[in-house]
């Protein structure tokens, strides 16, 4: 019971391994590129054919087979065997057999031979042939066959059986590296077809998947970027709010060292300002419309005029058609401070402060214009937040296509425009 659950766990194991390997391996071939492909099949049999003409070239080396006989005494049991010698053929000697010595003429030791008698004509020697086998019995109790063969023709047997050993021994080794060579070739082909079929048939799959994986990942890097980003815009916006109402103070304080009367009518004002404001700026909605942008920034100029009185002209040409563009919260009250504080308050005389709001090629452009002493002349006493926090504000709601440019104005003053697209914000506010 244990062996067969150890077994199930490996094969479990093997197979999951197996299914990775063919995952990465379908992964990486779907990643590749068609010419890329055909590159690496290529690479790949031109590395086979170098591998398999080191490895079963066969270099055409004579392959010599030759078995010592103390080394078959001490590796292989005695078995029968054949044994061409000068003498003849031995089969079935258990021990090598000393060539017999030359068999004697026969003669009766109580008869010699007598002399031919005189006149009798000699006997004509016959050529040598091979004799009947000569069956003996070994020590051991084995029976061993001798064919006696003239010393010419044993010795001529004998290299032919041993050539007819070795080119069957060549033939087989060339045989085994031909068909081992075939083999090799076959299974780089095979691999490289089951790769190409791979990428295929599992390609396109796998190219979706992947594709799947990548939107999915962009879609949920750009709701954390687009979440990100309005959560630093509402910090940012929270920031603006702090500066607005601090110089509107400052408005009121001045005045009530100077003209109590004017103070308590602005301050009055300003009550009256915040009644209708606060709850726009507390709406937290990262893009409004450029009427209600435009209805603030009119209560706010009402505010200051009150204090300049004769100094400040005001021009708004906003279009009807056009109240209804998204455009960021609190920040066209920000270009206004901005043209107001670093301008026209510190410039004598006063000067002119004119808005204006066009469309121009698909863009929504909102240009604040003023005559005062421009940037850089008075020193500024701020905070610095207005111009960067727009900035910062326009690329994390649009990116490249939300700009803020600032020129110089002529004779004097400054000209600070924002470029946003143009869309039509829905009711709650969203651009459509």
């Amino acid at each position: 019971m244990a062996i067969s659950s150890d077994l199930q766990k490996n094969v479990s194991v093997l197979g999951t391994r197996l299914h990775h390997a063919f995952d990465a391996t379908t992964t990486w071939v779907t990643q590749l590129s068609w010419w890329k492909f055909f590159l690496f099949a290529a690479v790949a049999l031109f590395a086979a054919d170098i591998l398999q003409s080191e490895l079963f070239s066969g270099s055409g080396e004579e392959v010599v087979v030759r078995a010592d006989d103390s080394s078959k005494k001490k590796s292989r049991k005695p078995e029968s065997t054949i044994l061409i010698d000068d003498t003849g053929i031995h089969f079935n000697p258990r021990k090598p057999v000393a060539p017999p010595a030359p068999p004697a003429s026969p003669a009766s030791p109580a008869s010699p031979a007598s002399p031919a008698a005189p006149g009798t004509p000699a006997t004509p020697a016959k050529p040598a042939t091979a004799t009947a086998p000569d069956v003996s019995t070994m020590p051991d109790g084995s029976e061993s066959v001798h064919i006696e063969l003239p010393p010419q023709i044993g010795e001529e047997l004998s290299n032919a059986i041993e050539n007819a050993v070795e080119t069957a021994a060549e033939e087989k080794v060339t045989r085994y590296h031909r068909q081992a060579s075939t083999w090799f070739r076959s299974f780089v082909l095979l691999l490289l077809l089951a790769l190409l079929a791979m990428k295929a048939l599992v390609g396109g799959k796998k190219r979706a998947e992947a594709e799947t994986l990548t939107a999915n990942a962009a879609a949920e890097r750009e709701s954390m970027q687009r979440q990100l980003s309005e959560t630093k815009m509402q910090m940012m916006q929270a920031q603006v709010e702090p500066h607005f109402l601090f110089n509107t103070l400052a408005s009121v304080e001045y005045l009530i060292e100077t003209n109590p009367p004017r103070a308590s009518a602005m301050q009055r004002s300003l009550i009256q300002y915040l009644r209708a404001v606060l709850p726009q700026m507390r709406d937290n909605a990262v893009v409004t419309n450029l009427g209600r942008e435009a209805d603030m920034v009119k209560a706010y100029l009402n505010l200051l005029k009150m204090r300049m009185e004769e100094r400040l002209t005001v021009q708004m040409d906003i279009p009807d058609g056009l109240r209804t563009a998204a455009f960021p919260p609190m920040m066209l009250q920000s270009m206004v401070e901005n043209a107001i504080k670093h301008g026209l308050e510190c410039k004598p005389e006063g000067g002119l402060l004119k808005i204006v709001a066009e469309v121009a090629t698909g863009k929504l452009r909102v240009i604040v214009t003023d005559d005062g002493v421009g940037f850089g002349v008075v020193p500024s006493d701020g905070t610095g937040l207005g111009l960067p926090t727009i900035r910062e504000r326009l690329k994390l709601l649009h990116g490249d296509a939300g700009q803020l440019h600032i020129a110089a104005n002529s004779p004097s003053g400054v000209i600070a425009t924002i470029e946003v697209p143009y869309q039509v914000s829905r009711p709650g506010g969203a651009p459509q």
